[in-house]
């Protein structure tokens, strides 16, 4: 399947299994292709490194966060640098430590015969021996992590008694589109920035469930507040609308926006996508409505991810979430705006 209709089918065929380890069923995973790939630690235990560095700093230069390489955590960067002596076929060009998991991208270069999934496997296999190797028996595995397991008591994770180190599976992400890479590169240097910025503003940047608005139930995530101590105004244009009118209202709208008020949209026609992402790029305050809900574990992507931080951005769903990609329908354009609506009447 070629580029364009794997893009396709990843997108709307719907499908991916309801997991963050999902496969792509319409990908091949023995041909040329890049991906990132994400392993977290079994129990979510704090093993690999921890983070250092002050978010006052930025995202980037000597004092910004970044995590600082357990003995373990070295050990398994030194493993994830030998997958191409067993694998030719594979290129490394990037990795990323986290205390709990880890991202790393591949570029499998030519036909791989075994396919990525043994790739993965014995990449995991050599970690555990590291694993064992420094730790000693599951007894002192289970002594070592008793502190970092308890940080996280909802988990039901046993791997660790048997002396693994990952959770069964991975998540893969398929570079599909011209300048991703680079993108993803971003992403994997900026995550203890990110970690390091979700745990000094907790209250911006989790999930939050069970928000009471009219007749929904939503989930969201950013700054609560701007629900209740602003004006907010509904961006809502027509498809149909001539250019220069569109002009006059993105302009009425930027203008009440830079006073003070919040604007609140879906962005579903081309000219409310205009007008949001003129105020989104100036830094004004906005309340965008999604289609899908939010998992438990779910952070914004990108740019959104800081303006949360920022406290200007409040992203809110009235939808479960689900891992499967689908056109917008209809019926849910008119229950967004209705929700728009209601949070705006007031």
């Amino acid at each position: 399947m070629d580029k364009e209709a794997l893009e396709k089918h990843l997108r709307y065929a719907g499908e991916c299994k309801p997991s963050m380890k999902r496969r792509a069923s319409a990908n091949d995973y023995h041909e040329r292709r890049i991906y990132m790939i994400t392993l977290v630690v079994e129990g979510r235990r704090a093993l690999l490194g921890h983070i250092e560095g002050d978010v006052n700093a930025g995202r980037v230069g000597p004092n910004s966060p970044h995590l600082v390489e357990s003995p373990l955590g070295a050990a398994v960067a030194c493993v994830w640098k030998t997958i191409p002596e067993y694998h030719p076929e594979v290129e490394i060009i990037s990795l990323q430590l986290m205390p709990d998991h880890l991202h790393g991208i591949l570029f499998v270069t030519r036909h791989l015969p075994e396919g990525l999934g043994k790739v993965i496997l014995g990449f995991k296999q050599a970690c555990n021996k590291e694993y064992r190797r420094l730790f000693g028996s599951t007894t002192g595995l289970n002594n070592v992590t008793q502190a970092a397991v308890s940080q996280q008591p909802t988990q039901r994770h046993t791997g660790h008694e048997a002396g693994l180190l990952f959770e069964r599976g991975y998540n893969d992400s398929i570079l599909l589109h011209e300048g991703q890479l680079e993108v993803m590169k971003a992403y994997l240097a900026e995550n203890p920035y990110r970690l390091a910025l979700k745990r000094t503003r907790p209250e911006l940047l989790r999930v939050r469930e069970g928000i009471e608005i009219g007749q929904w139930q939503c989930s969201a995530v950013g700054n609560i507040a701007l629900l209740t101590d602003r004006e907010r105004l509904q961006v809502r244009v027509s498809r149909a609308i001539a250019p220069e009118l569109l002009e006059m209202e993105k302009q009425r709208f930027l203008s009440r926006a830079r006073q003070g008020a919040v604007l609140v949209s879906p962005s579903i026609s081309p000219g409310e996508k205009e007008i949001m992402r003129a105020a989104f790029e100036e830094g004004l305050p906005l309340i965008v409505l999604l289609s899908n809900g939010f998992d438990s574990m779910q952070k914004p992507s990108g740019e959104r991810f800081y303006a949360c931080a920022e406290g200007r951005l409040l992203l809110l769903s009235p939808f479960p979430h689900s891992n499967n990609r689908q056109l917008i329908s209809r019926e849910a354009c008119n229950t967004l705006n209705a929700l728009a609506w209601e949070i705006c009447k007031h």
